[in-house]
């Protein structure tokens, strides 16, 4: 698994609306990485909902985006029955998940519920993985890791 100051591992993923999303053509910003593990599930709904509605994770610096092994048409579906506000990106064979070390455990088919920070540097700045899948991240932890940076 990644650790804090490790270089991100670059990957392209296809968003919702099926265009190539390079982790290397962010550098500058800082990405903020949301591993979560279903489109629909009432908690991954809540995260998303919530993260687009009180907009605390976006900046004009700063990149938001979901990744899960959904697809690009769930992921579209998903981000406008919802209204959400940042890329889904699909990793259906869960390849980018299991490059950063993120496959569940007891359910290998899915991600833990993960968040990344990739500096504007391209390196990692901080990693949190929320140990019961149903719970919601903890969000404040990823606030103060954003804020830390500037």
């Amino acid at each position: 698994m990644l650790k804090v100051g490790d270089i991100a591992p670059d990957f392209a993923l296809q968003t919702q609306d099926d265009k190539e999303w390079k982790l290397s053509a962010q550098k500058g910003k800082t990405v903020v990485l949301l591993w979560y593990p279903l489109d629909w599930s009432p908690t991954c709904e809540k995260e998303h909902c919530t993260i687009s509605l009180d907009k605390l994770l976006y900046g004009p610096d700063r990149v938001v985006v979901g990744i899960s092994r959904d697809s690009t048409w769930s992921h579209r579906a998903f981000k406008t029955e919802r209204k959400i506000g940042h890329d889904l990106l699909a990793d259906p064979m869960l390849e980018v998940t299991k490059t950063y070390g993120l496959l569940h455990p007891k359910v290998p088919f899915i991600s833990q519920r993960a968040t990344v920070v990739v500096d504007k540097n391209g390196r990692v700045a901080f990693v949190q993985i929320q140990e019961k899948t149903a719970e919601v991240r903890d969000m404040k932890a990823v606030l103060a890791a954003l804020a830390a940076l500037g």
